[in-house]
């Protein structure tokens, strides 16, 4: 099972910078909120992800390994 991305709504604010730096993975809604396109992340491409997790201005992304 691969890891996941996950968006805490009750810190996002909106800022939009998940879809500035990978729009291939976020969208925004009408109000500048992410859509995650495909919460799926492979092996490859989970540090890049982990980048744009870590430029999260209000630390509201993270990227979940599943439970064991």
């Amino acid at each position: 099972m691969s890891a996941r991305l996950a968006v805490d709504w009750t810190r996002c604010d909106g800022h939009g910078l998940c879809a500035a730096l990978r729009p291939d993975r976020f969208g925004l809604d009408e109000w500048g909120f992410p859509i995650v396109g495909d919460p799926d992340v492979s092996p490859a491409d989970e540090p890049a992800l982990r980048a744009v997790v870590s430029a999260c201005p209000a630390l509201a992304l993270r990227v979940d390994r599943p439970h064991r």
